[in-house]
C-alpha cells in the first residue's frame, strides 16, 4: 500500500529509509535478501515513509530483492523505491538498460541519482552541461511516461552549488519540468556545514517554489550529517533522507534514529504517527540484531545508556524529579531510564535499581550488595558494562538462590594432533533438583566447548536454552605487568531474541573467567525466560 503524503501541513516531513541501499556500503556489513526483506518489514512497521530497497540489475542481490518484494513484501505504511541513475551521456532512454531495470522493479516509485556538479559532468561524465541536464530531463521523462513517480537525488549538490549555481538550478529546473516530484539536494561528500546547507536550501527554495517536494540527503564526514538535515528542515526542506543507526559509507550517513525525534520531539514537525514513535528503539536495535552489527550504547535517544544514570551527586533527586535529568520522556521514543551501579553506589541508587528490577531489598542486603560491589571491582569487576551480572548478585544479596542448576564441576582438554590441528573437548557435571547430568563435547575453543557440554546437559530439562545464543565475547588483560599470568575480565553477550544482557567473569584463568560469563549468562536467560 503506497503512503500518500498530505503536503498542505507545513510541519509535515516525510522520511526515506535508504538503509537497504546506502546502508550497505559500510564497512563490514552484509545482508542476505532475506535480511533485506526483514528489515523492510521492520521500516514499514515503524511507518516511514519510503524504504529505498536497492538498485535493481546492479546485482544478483538486488535483483533477486526486487522479485521476491513484489509478492512476499505487504507494506501498510511505506512506499518500496527502486534506485538508478539518469541515462548515459549522449545514450537514449528507450534502450537505457538502468532505467529499463527501474521499470522492470515495479515499484510505483523510482529515485535516480543525477550529476549537478558542474566538475563532475566534465571531468567524470566527460561531457558537455548541456548534454548532463538533457540526461537528467530525458530520464524524468521517461520514467514518468512509464507511470512512475519520480524522486531526483541531486549528486554533490551543494559542491556544485558553491562552484556554479547557474548550472546547479539549470539541472533542478529540468527535473521539475519534466514531472519530478522530489528533487533531493545531497551533500554527498559529507563536507558541508549547517550554516551553508540552511543558506542554500534557503535560496533553492525561493527559486523554486512550490513545484517540487524539496528533500535533503547528507552524508556525516563533517560530523554534521544530522545537524544538516535538521538546519535543512528549518530552511523549507520536506523530505529528509537517511539510514537507521546511521550507517552508510566512510563516516555514515544521517541517522534517522536522531533525526525524527529531533523534528518531531523537539521541532514541533510532524515524521512519524505519535503512537509509532515508541517503536523506535526496538527497530532501531532489531534492524542492528538482523545485520550482526553491534549498538552504540551512546547513540541518541536509542542507546542503552541514552538515558543512563550512574552513582553521584543527584542519584537521590533523580528519583525525586527524573524529568530534571532527562531531555525527553524516554517512554517516548521505546526506550528506558536506567540506573547503573558501580563501586561508587550509595543506598539511595541501589535501592533505585532494585526498584527498576522489581526487587525487594531491606536495609541489611543494601548494605551487602554495596560491599560486594566494593570488594568485587576492586578485584577487577566492572558491573556497569554487566547488568545481568550485576541483577544476580543483587537477586542473591537478598536471599535469592538459583532454582535452576549446580555445577559440580567443569574440565577443559585441548590436544594438537599430528598434522597440526587442536581438538577442544568439555566434560561438565551438573545438578538439576536430586538429578546428575554429565555431558562431554567438543567445540572450536574452550568457551565453545564448555557452552555445548552444559547445554547437552540441561538442554532436556530447559528447552527454552535453544533460544538464547551468545552475540559477543570480549577478553581483556587488566594487568598486563603480569604477561601471561594477568587477570583477565571476561564480558558474554548474549539474547534471547526479546531482550539482551551482559555478564562477567574476572580471573587469572581465562577459562574460569569465561565460565563465570557464561554460567551467569544462562542463569539470567533462565530467569527471564
Amino acid at each position: 500500500m503506497s503512503t500518500k503524503s498530505n503536503q498542505t501541513e507545513s510541519n509535515f516531513v516525510e522520511v526515506f529509509d535508504t538503509t537497504l541501499r546506502d546502508g550497505m556500503q559500510v564497512e563490514g556489513v552484509s545482508a542476505t535478501v532475506e535480511d533485506k526483506l526483514r528489515i523492510a518489514e521492520q521500516l514499514d512497521f515503524l511507518g516511514v515513509h519510503f524504504i529505498e530497497g536497492g538498485w535493481p540489475g546492479a546485482n544478483p542481490k538486488d535483483i533477486e530483492f526486487f522479485r521476491r518484494a513484489k509478492n512476499e513484501l505487504k507494506l501498510a505504511n511505506s512506499t518500496l523505491v527502486a534506485f538508478g541513475s539518469t541515462r548515459r551521456p549522449k545514450g537514449k532512454v528507450d534502450d537505457d538498460v538502468t532505467l529499463r531495470n527501474l521499470i522492470e522493479a515495479e515499484t510505483s516509485a523510482v529515485c535516480i541519482v543525477a550529476k549537478c556538479w558542474d566538475y563532475h559532468v566534465e571531468h567524470a561524465l566527460q561531457t558537455t552541461l548541456d548534454e548532463g541536464v538533457a540526461m537528467v530531463a530525458d530520464s524524468v521523462e521517461f520514467l514518468k511516461a512509464n507511470g512512475r513517480r519520480v524522486l531526483v537525488d541531486m549528486e554533490h549538490f551543494f559542491d556544485g552549488y558553491k562552484r556554479n549555481p547557474e548550472f546547479s538550478l539549470r539541472v533542478l529546473e529540468s527535473a521539475v519540468m519534466k514531472g519530478a516530484t522530489h528533487l533531493v539536494l545531497c551533500d554527498t561528500n559529507g563536507g558541508s556545514l549547517p550554516h551553508e546547507v540552511g543558506e542554500i536550501v534557503a535560496a533553492v527554495r525561493k527559486h523554486i517554489g512550490g513545484d517540487a517536494v524539496l528533500g535533503i540527503h547528507c552524508h556525516d564526514d563533517t560530523g554534521c550529517a544530522v545537524a544538516n538535515s535538521i538546519s535543512a528542515v528549518a530552511a523549507g526542506v520536506r523530505h529528509v533522507q537517511g539510514t537507521l543507526n546511521g550507517l552508510g559509507e566512510r563516516t555514515g550517513n544521517a541517522n534517522l534514529t536522531t533525526i525524527i525525534p529531533n523534528l518531531q520531539l523537539k521541532m514541533g514537525y510532524r515524521c512519524l504517527p505519535d503512537e509509532n514513535m515508541p517503536r523506535l528503539t526496538p527497530v532501531s536495535h532489531h534492524v542492528a540484531e538482523v545485520l550482526n552489527r553491534p549498538m552504540n550504547p551512546q547513540a541518541p535517544y536509542v542507546g542503552a545508556s541514552a538515558f543512563a544514570h550512574k552513582a553521584g551527586l543527584h542519584v537521590s533527586a533523580i528519583a525525586r524529579a527524573k524529568d530534571a535529568y532527562e531531555h525527553v520522556d524516554p517512554e517516548l521514543v521505546g526506550n528506558g531510564t536506567r540506573f547503573v551501579v558501580s563501586e561508587m553506589a550509595g543506598r539511595a541508587t541501589i535501592q533505585m535499581k532494585a526498584d527498576e528490577i522489581g526487587l525487594a531489598m531491606d536495609g541489611p542486603a543494601v548494605n551487602q550488595v554495596i560491599d560486594d560491589l566494593k570488594r568485587l571491582e576492586h578485584e577487577g569487576y566492572h558491573f556497569e558494562a554487566a547488568d545481568a551480572s550485576l541483577e544476580l548478585l543483587m537477586r542473591r544479596a537478598a536471599g535469592w538462590e538459583s532454582p535452576f542448576f549446580t555445577v559440580e564441576s567443569m574440565r577443559v582438554i585441548t590436544d594438537e594432533a599430528a598434522d597440526g590441528t587442536f581438538t577442544t573437548e568439555a566434560t561438565v557435571k551438573v545438578w538439576v533438583n536430586e538429578e546428575r547430568f554429565v555431558h562431554t563435547s567438543e567445540g572450536n575453543g574452550p568457551v565453545n566447548a564448555i557452552d555445548s557440554a552444559l547445554r547437552a546437559a540441561l538442554g532436556p530439562r530447559f528447552p527454552q536454552l535453544a533460544k538464547i545464543h551468545l552475540t559477543d565475547y570480549k577478553v581483556r588483560i587488566l594487568d598486563g605487568a603480569t604477561a601471561t599470568g594477568a587477570v583477565t575480565r571476561v564480558l558474554i553477550d548474549a539474547t534471547n531474541g526479546e531482550r539482551s544482557w551482559t555478564t562477567i567473569g574476572v580471573s587469572p584463568n581465562i577459562i574460569q573467567a569465561s565460565w563465570q560469563a557464561l554460567e551467569e549468562s544462562l542463569v539470567y536467560g533462565l530467569l527471564h525466560g
